[in-house]
């Protein structure tokens, strides 16, 4: 683990103080605070005005019982949660997550990491997220339904275009988001379309955001190999996970000459040799709503299903973990290494342990870090809400090409931050380094709020 500056280690003691048994919440602090040591070095202003220790506190956390009612009738109780982290660049933006792990630590340890993020895309967007307790899996759209406008019951008090713009996550896809924007048009009488992203095409959603952040991170990734003069073409790849960001990382992947060679879900994980087949995944996943285990038995030859083990023991030249949060292990990292990997890129939000992302480090391996590598979603979100404003609607062609700009940029610039501070090709402290100074300068000067 890096060691923090001296000036900056009070700093993060006070967060694990008023923060207890947040473990996500400490890993997304200390991992920001281990890179800012050279921009405190450089630019001692930084570190006056308790302005780092703002960054670190969010400036409204909301707490929420959710009740619905299921189909046998019987009530529910879930509990939601609205992290408004940080407003300094604009509205609070990011996604709700519906999901049996979500806790208020997990929902501010994105909303952490979306500060960041969202300040790499060079977009007005501020930082936030959302999300609930309630496990959509096995439930019947009626009970989504339901439960949907019992979140949005409350949350449509704290949410608006100028105020704060949530969109979806994991559990939360286009059939989730239009319950809630309907349930928020009728509560409010007002047809504000953009309160939400995330939207169906028919009523304000944008071309290319489903897409956007598997197309993002997939793009970060190729910009970061072609700066060695190297490409996805003829590359063994890895992904995990077989969701959204999954699925459509490995049709990226597949347009820029890749073999995807393996994909997994929470219950084990498919390989083939021949390749991955996307339209089959999109069938199971997209369609039907199965697990990927059906994959190898509708395949047949050449595909293979393992419950037992990881993903990452399967040799790949580019690995892109797309699934969740600390998926990726120190041991999987080491594997990756032995087993020749020269790339990997976060699809999902620090799907990498820092004892992985140490090991990357020190292989010299590419790392491309989420806060970096997964704007893609969050930046066609502030595309479709620009799409809102001025009541217009691009072609997908105009939306990717916009996407690939912004994610070329937001490489760009993470490279050459590395460049400046002394650590070159060190994405991460780029990115950390790019996303602090650009919420700091506007922090100082909206003066102490």
């Amino acid at each position: 683990m890096t060691k923090i500056d001296e000036k900056l280690e009070p700093i993060l003691d006070e967060v694990l103080r008023r923060n207890a048994g947040e473990t996500e919440f400490h890993q997304a602090v200390r991992e920001v605070l281990e890179s800012l040591g050279r921009v405190v070095a450089k630019h001692p202003d930084y570190a006056e005005n308790a302005l780092i220790e703002r960054i670190c506190e969010p400036e409204r956390q909301i707490i929420f019982r959710v009740p619905w009612i299921d189909d046998e009738g019987r009530v529910r109780i879930n509990r939601g949660f609205r992290v408004q982290f940080n407003s300094a660049l604009g509205p609070y933006k990011g996604g709700i997550r519906f999901h049996p792990s979500v806790n208020l630590g997990i929902i501010k340890f994105l909303g952490f990491e979306q500060i960041f993020k969202n300040a790499l895309t060079g977009l007005p967007i501020g930082g936030g997220k959302g999300g609930s307790d309630f496990n959509p899996r096995g439930r019947s759209d009626r009970e989504i339904m339901r439960f949907c406008q019992s979140y949005m019951l409350e949350l449509h008090r704290h949410i608006g275009e100028h105020t704060d713009v949530p969109a979806g996550d994991i559990g939360v896809g286009g059939r989730e988001i239009g319950y809630m924007f309907g349930q928020y048009k009728r509560l409010t009488n007002r047809y504000e379309a953009g309160v939400l992203t995330g939207k169906g095409l028919s009523y304000g959603g944008s071309r290319a955001r489903k897409e956007a952040t598997g197309y993002g991170a997939t793009y970060f990734v190729q910009r970061m190999l072609e700066k060695r003069r190297l490409g996805f073409e003829g590359k063994r790849v890895v992904v995990s996970g077989s969701g959204n960001v999954a699925i459509y990382t490995m049709e990226k992947v597949l347009a820029f000459g890749g073999t995807v060679v393996a994909c997994s879900d929470s219950g084990g994980y498919v390989t083939d040799e021949a390749g991955i087949d996307l339209d089959l995944v999109k069938e199971i996943k997209e369609v039907r709503r199965e697990r990927i285990s059906e994959y190898a038995r509708l395949k047949g030859s050449g595909a293979h299903y393992l419950e037992k083990g990881s993903v990452w023991d399967v040799p790949c030249e580019v690995a892109m973990p797309s699934a969740t949060q600390n998926e990726l292990s120190g041991k999987d990292a080491r594997v990756l290494v032995e087993n020749g990997v020269i790339a990997v890129g976060e699809g999902a939000n620090m799907p990498c342990t820092p004892e992985a992302v140490s090991v990357f480090r020190e292989a010299k391996v590419l790392f491309a870090p989420g806060k970096a590598a997964n704007a893609g979603g969050v930046a066609t979100s502030a595309l479709e809400m620009q799409q809102n404003a001025s009541r217009d609607s691009w072609t997908f062609e105009q939306t990717e090409g916009r996407l690939a700009e912004i994610m070329g940029n937001i490489h760009d610039t993470c490279a050459e931050t590395a460049e400046e501070y002394g650590a070159p090709d060190d994405y991460v402290l780029g990115a950390n380094i790019a996303g602090f100074v650009r919420v700091a300068e506007a922090m100082r000067a909206l003066g102490v709020i």
